[in-house]
């Protein structure tokens, strides 16, 4: 029998309405651009050439020179406020571990003999967060965002090198300045800390002498790789700050080795903080970030590069928050049709227009 009973044809039309209704007022309402200022975050990166530097014999490049008549000459102890003279309402920043310290102040760098490949060996200097003068220096610093109110979100570490490498007293060694940049980041006040995954630049490949190919030599390197996170998250995790994996060459290129990782590591303090353009091949542009967004819940680097034909930023970052992303994404300009300011706000544009 058809029930046709006006009462309760309203009834389920009324329900029907009330179910709309519910639905609509879940839906999240868009990001007021206050908000949306909020969940960016400037970055060293683009704007490298401006910091101060140790004396060349080779002198400053054009390009430097060109950035700082426009910009000016600036060190890490400054950057706090030229984020809020040069982007109003961003309060974050990504800060790279290479313009880190005093440059007139050795006490607070480490040095490191490298042979190049023309011969010649170079001296490295990288800032040392445990000597007594770079604790000092760290104070200060936070001290100058404090102020400011501009905060330490993410350090883009380069420091801590070796980290995959199967010489265990590299590794070893690449481990303990992690721990000693975790101390160092958690005096900043900083939420997560990259660290890269070393080993070959270019990771080892499957071969097939006979049959079927495989690739034993990468295992390796990631047995090595996992060993290395889950003793740095367990470190991460005392000091109060989460180490990262970026897609930043070597094993991490591959977002699937980053998830392997991540997955063996599963601590809570062990996460990855994606590079929209620092793939192999384009494929990798939103796939790859697809297959990372996921394990991304604080970090992200935006990025335009003009190493790709053609980047969607926009479509990147609507990757990311259909994956529920709700953290920082900073602002990372590698290179193009504009200096390293332009571009970081041209990224900025990019990003809050899809957020």
């Amino acid at each position: 029998m058809t029930d046709s009973s006006p009462r309760r044809t309203f009834l389920r039309s009324a329900a029907g309405m009330a179910a709309a209704a519910q639905a609509i007022s879940a839906a999240p309402r868009p990001l007021t651009d206050k908000e949306k200022l909020a969940r960016l975050a400037t970055n060293c990166w683009p704007v490298r050439m401006l910091f101060k530097s140790r004396p060349s014999p080779r002198g400053v490049n054009p390009q430097t020179a060109e950035m700082r008549k426009k910009y000016g000459e600036i060190t890490m102890l400054d950057f706090p406020q030229w984020t809020r003279d040069q982007f109003p309402g961003i309060t974050q920043m990504d800060l790279w571990s290479s313009v880190f310290g005093d440059v007139s102040d050795d006490s607070m760098y480490a040095t490191q003999e490298f042979k190049m490949q023309d011969g010649q060996t170079r001296t490295m200097y990288e800032f040392d967060p445990s000597s007594a003068s770079g604790k000092r220096w760290l104070g200060q610093l936070a001290n100058n965002m404090a102020k400011l109110g501009v905060k330490c979100h993410h350090v883009s570490n380069n420091a801590p090198r070796n980290i995959s490498d199967l010489d265990e007293a590299r590794r070893r060694e690449g481990i303990e300045v992690a721990k000693k940049w975790l101390d160092g980041s958690a005096m900043l006040g900083a939420k997560t800390m990259r660290v890269n995954t070393g080993g070959p630049r270019i990771a080892p490949e499957a071969s097939a002498a006979t049959g079927y190919p495989k690739n034993d030599e990468i295992v390796k390197y990631l047995d090595k790789c996992i060993e290395s996170f889950k003793e740095m998250a367990d470190y991460g995790a005392k000091a109060g700050v989460i180490v990262t994996i970026e897609n930043h060459w070597g094993l991490s290129a591959n977002p699937m080795n980053v998830r392997v990782v991540l997955d063996e590591v599963n601590h809570p303090f062990c996460e990855a903080s994606p590079d929209y353009c620092n793939w192999e091949h384009e494929y990798m542009l939103y796939h790859g970030l697809s297959a990372l967004a996921p394990y991304t819940h604080h970090t992200v680097h935006a990025k335009y590069w003009n190493r790709w034909k053609e980047v969607d930023l926009q479509r990147c970052t609507r990757i990311m928050a259909a994956a529920g992303f709700r953290g920082i994404t900073a602002l990372e300009y590698e290179d193009g049709p504009w200096d390293g300011v332009e571009g970081m706000r041209h990224l900025q544009k990019e990003v809050m227009a899809a957020l």
